[in-house]
């Protein structure tokens, strides 16, 4: 049922674990199998984006030409390690498509929460910056309104963050920071923290996000609203694409 806490819960159901990779390294093969010769692609970030970019080095070793613009310094490593040449946003205006995970995809809308991992303004800079957006899930990713049952993350300056965190909840938000296995404040690669902010009742994520948008500290949130193109989604019965 917890699986989607993240990655240290996944590794703990077994054989489970083992049919839900499956699963969503079919997803992943079936986003991956969208890109085509001399495309410059966003590679999105975590646990589900990895497998993405694994299908994609294994195409780049097959004779795939392609650019890769990374969301995070995590798949920046991996990309270069299975040969993907990069590239950045210094050096290029327009991505063709972006292939990422999401925490939540709101049925219907398509829109998403994403930033569970922590790399959540880069995500949207390159999301952004490309004429597409690929979302791979697992299904139970898919909800019917999102913010329901997992938290919205924010992305804020360290400096005053508890002001911050006040502006937070003036919006009926209850924003917990974010920490690291040690204890301390987790940080992003942009070195900022994370308030995880969760809301009671119905929330109209479209208002919301336009809301946030004006919060000052904050740099970023895990609302994705009208971004998504496409949302492959891995179930028993095999991969379903949303649109």
């Amino acid at each position: 049922m917890h699986s989607h806490a993240g990655v240290a819960a996944v590794k703990e159901d077994g054989d489970m674990n083992a049919d839900e990779q499956q699963l969503k390294m079919a997803a992943a093969e079936s986003a991956a199998a969208g890109v085509t010769d001399g495309m410059i692609i966003g590679l999105g970030s975590g646990s589900t984006a990895a497998l993405v970019v694994k299908a994609l080095g294994r195409r780049v070793h097959e004779g795939l030409g392609i650019v890769g613009i990374p969301t995070s310094e995590d798949t920046a490593a991996q990309a270069r390690s299975l040969g993907i040449p990069l590239s950045s946003l210094a050096e290029v205006a327009q991505i063709d498509l972006t292939i990422d995970g999401a925490d939540e995809v709101e049925e219907g809308s398509l829109n998403l929460i994403k930033g569970r991992g922590g790399a959540l303004l880069r995500e949207k800079i390159v999301a952004r910056a490309s004429r597409r957006l690929a979302i791979v899930v697992h299904d139970q990713k898919v909800v019917s309104r999102l913010a329901v049952k997992d938290p919205v993350p924010a992305e804020v300056v360290p400096f005053g963050w508890p002001a911050t965190a006040r502006q937070l909840a003036n919006l009926g938000a209850k924003p917990l920071l974010r920490r690291d296995p040690a204890g301390e404040p987790f940080r992003t690669d942009g070195g900022n923290y994370i308030l995880d902010c969760t809301f009671e009742g119905i929330v109209a994520a479209k208002e919301l996000a336009e809301q946030l948008d004006h919060v000052v500290g904050l740099v970023e949130h895990g609302l994705f609203i009208g971004m998504t193109s496409e949302v492959h989604v891995a179930g028993p019965g095999g991969v379903r694409i949303l649109t």
